[in-house]
């Protein structure tokens, strides 16, 4: 298997001093929050300018870094509360309401067949490509049919994805196509973008329990999330969750079919196929978009 190359958008490679720089935001800001850093502080400590570190962030992650800081702030809120109210729905009532149903107006969804399912992808012609993201390299793959994968990695991680997501439909016929993914990068990571007027055609691939499951992670409206225990209830299955948890890891579409809004009963973040850091960057690059919006 060639090693599989990532288009390059804003002449920014994916491996560059821009990509680690991001990078180091999202990690310092994620484990520094209770001090609160400054703008200043985070650019002094990265050997940036605030000027440049807040244009390159802002354009990368679509907030800033202090509103970055500011949803990972509310993120662990939830462990001041004494009510046990999990803490992206107390950030509605905090004042980041908005049209939090952006996913379910956006993504419109099918699942193939059990029979299709069981042959592992045997007859599927699959086309893929890497594309720089919010939240690092998105490997993307799609069929005829629709979005099929989207996976994330960081740089030299392409390989190890692409065979993660390969080996989920292992006769499956791979080829790179660059020019058919990017449409979809473009749409997914663009909230201009998510309309009803042209929704995003997914194409679940997974066992009945699986599909039943991704099908509740759908429903989980932007800003929100959901325990195990509640998506098990949801789905008819209430002393499954740890069959829930095995399926929102195992789900093939991340972002899109959203397993980041999946928590622990106590509304803790748990962890997340494609890494801890990057789950708790798309929840905080979510309060953003609602921020963005109210």
């Amino acid at each position: 298997m060639n090693q599989p190359q990532a288009i390059l958008q804003n002449d920014v490679t994916p491996g560059g001093s821009d990509y680690e720089l991001v990078r180091a935001v999202i990690e310092k800001i994620s484990l520094d929050y209770r001090e609160q850093p400054e703008l200043e502080d985070l650019a002094a400590d990265l050997g940036s300018s605030p000027t440049a570190l807040q244009k390159l962030f802002t354009r990368w992650a679509g907030l800033s870094p202090k509103g970055f800081l500011q949803a990972v702030t509310l993120d662990h809120a939830r462990r001041l509360l004494d009510g046990g109210t999990p803490l992206l729905e107390t950030s509605f009532e905090l004042g980041l309401s908005g049209p939090g149903r952006l996913h379910d107006l956006f993504v419109t969804h099918e699942a193939m067949s059990p029979g299709d399912y069981k042959t592992r992808g045997a007859g599927l012609s699959m086309r893929y490509g890497f594309h720089i993201s919010p939240f690092g390299l998105a490997l993307i793959m799609v069929t005829d049919r629709g979005l099929a994968g989207l996976a994330f990695c960081d740089p030299a991680g392409e390989r190890a994805a692409l065979e993660d997501m390969t080996s989920r439909w292992p006769n499956a016929t791979y080829v790179e196509d660059i020019a058919a993914t990017s449409p979809y990068a473009a749409r997914i990571f663009d909230p201009a973008r998510w309309t009803s007027d042209e929704p995003l055609r997914v194409v679940m691939i997974g066992t009945d329990f699986q599909i039943r499951v991704w099908d509740a992670l759908l429903k989980i409206p932007l800003g929100t999330a959901r325990s195990y225990s509640s998506i098990a209830d949801e789905i008819g299955s209430p002393k499954a969750s740890r069959a829930v948890g095995a399926a929102v890891g195992a789900n093939p579409v991340s972002f899109v079919v959203p397993c980041h809004r999946a928590v622990g009963k106590s509304g803790a973040l748990t962890g997340y196929h494609w890494g801890l850091t990057r789950k708790r960057a798309i929840l905080g690059w979510e309060a953003g978009q609602l921020t963005a919006a109210i």
